[in-house]
């Protein structure tokens, strides 16, 4: 595999900037040749190649869209209230599930397709010196006393330590592994067989030639969050004025709640001194409310948060039906996470737990800049990726914590910071809060952007943002 200086060199040879996308695709395809292949077909008055210069490249869709006479198409999450009980041996099956899906999508790719198995090349002479790839799951991570990145990748078959170099090109993102994602990496064994030295690493991500599906019909979707009724802090002249724009917006058909939709009880300490409804029943019941007052012809589609009365593991279930009972029949009740299509275009829902983890994890992450914390998760194509954090992981025989299928609209809420931005055809947006500034933001110097509502053309995918504070 090609290292990206050498690719980056190549195009200022010859006078033009790269795109990190066209970078990585001459990389996967391992073939020098494409630099002089694809300069000499940019247009003379461009200055960055892109992906739209490379000769025969075309975007593709993930999978086919089926699209119904339903509004509202729960393709994950459909309400289910799941609660099993847990047995500790269904992690096992959880974790070769995500490493089975992860590395088939890695597999896929030219560069990654006849990766060996790691108890098959461990401290076997025959593999000395040769290029080899290898797909695993990063068991720990750590830095070497000389500024090296070390990590112990391993597969269904053994594991073995890997050794990023910090003079190579990929240090960068070995800085940014995290336990339990899993990674393919290109190298060579030492000469005992017992490390590593990686040449190259890749995460499944989000293709290079991923194209979003639009609606063919005209439609506009609202994405908000953390709503946080009964809280002192709930901004209910801000809802109002929301709530009195969505009568004025007739082409407007669908809102969706990525969670925390009441403050909850007994979610933090002395939690009851900073609530104005102390009963959960109450909250939900004020929540609903809420949403009769709305248009009725909007199609409203509700998951729930770590504030809300669910199990706190993920996947979340849908709020029980206790909770619901002044819900209007315009409400859809979904798991968290869940994904829905609205008039065939694909919506993740994910309420966003696991950012404290990731920010926790990565290099310079900041909740500030939520927005490339999601692209973060879809690089690694998981939603939370290392177990044992402040996330808590529901064990099951299937990982349904794996983004699969790509989706056009990731929508997540948590922080309380409104963010987006768009990564390789994915539209990735944090709505923020309808709650001001708590005590506990204050003491961590959090200032949350509330009262934003995020409004998105089904036809274009293009966002809008409305603050209803102003």
């Amino acid at each position: 595999m090609q290292r990206p200086q050498e690719i980056v060199l190549g195009f200022l040879d010859r006078g033009l900037q790269v795109h990190p996308d066209v970078v990585s695709y001459i990389a996967e395809q391992d073939d020098l040749s494409l630099i002089s292949v694809i300069a000499d077909t940019v247009p003379p008055y461009a200055t960055v190649v892109m992906m739209e210069h490379i000769p025969g490249f075309t975007r593709e869709r993930d999978g086919m869209r089926f699209l119904t006479e339903a509004p509202v198409d729960v393709i994950y999450g459909a309400s289910s209230h799941e609660n099993n009980g847990v047995d500790y041996r269904d992690f096992i099956h959880y974790f070769r599930d995500r490493y089975n899906r992860l590395s088939s999508i890695l597999r896929m790719r030219k560069t990654y397709a006849g990766a060996m198995p790691i108890g098959g090349i461990a401290k076997n002479s025959r593999y000395y010196n040769m290029e080899i790839v290898l797909i695993g799951m990063v068991m720990e991570v750590r830095n070497t006393v000389k500024g090296h990145r070390m990590a112990m990748l391993e597969d269904p078959t053994g594991m073995i330590n890997i050794l990023f170099n910090k003079d190579r090109d990929e240090f960068a993102e070995a800085e940014r592994l995290i336990p339990d994602e899993v990674i393919a990496v290109t190298g060579q064994l030492s000469s005992d067989g017992n490390i590593f030295f990686a040449n190259s690493l890749a995460r499944p991500d989000i293709p290079l030639n991923n194209a979003p599906f639009r609606s063919k019909t005209p439609g506009k979707a609202v994405f908000i969050s953390d709503v946080h009724v009964g809280s002192d802090t709930f901004l209910g002249e801000a809802w109002e004025k929301f709530s009195a724009w969505l009568h004025e917006q007739p082409e407007i058909g669908y809102l969706l709640i990525a969670g925390d939709v009441v403050d909850g009880i007994g979610i933090y300490p002395d939690q009851e001194n900073e609530l104005t409804i102390q009963n959960i029943y109450g909250q939900y019941a004020a929540f609903g409310d809420m949403l009769r007052r709305l248009p009725p012809h909007i199609q409203i589609v509700v998951s729930p948060g770590n504030h809300d009365a669910v199990r706190a593991a993920e996947p979340q279930p849908a709020l029980p039906p206790q909770f619901c009972e002044n819900l209007p029949d315009n409400v859809i009740m979904v798991e968290n996470p869940a994904v829905v299509k609205l008039q065939g275009v694909s919506v993740l829902m994910y309420h966003g737990k696991s950012f404290d983890d990731m920010i926790g994890l990565l290099p310079g992450a900041s909740y500030t800049r939520v927005d490339e914390v999601m692209v973060e998760m879809l690089k690694r194509r998981h939603l939370t990726c290392t177990y044992g954090e402040r996330t808590p992981i529901y064990a099951s025989r299937e990982d349904r914590l794996v983004i699969d299928p790509i989706p056009e609209i990731f929508h997540t809420g948590h922080v309380h910071i409104s963010g987006i931005t768009k990564y390789r055809g994915v539209l990735a947006i944090n709505a923020g809060t309808w709650q001001s500034q708590t005590a506990f933001q204050k003491q961590m110097n959090i200032m949350p952007t509330p009262a934003r509502a995020i409004i998105v053309d089904l036809e274009t995918l293009e966002p809008e943002v409305i603050d209803f504070q102003e």
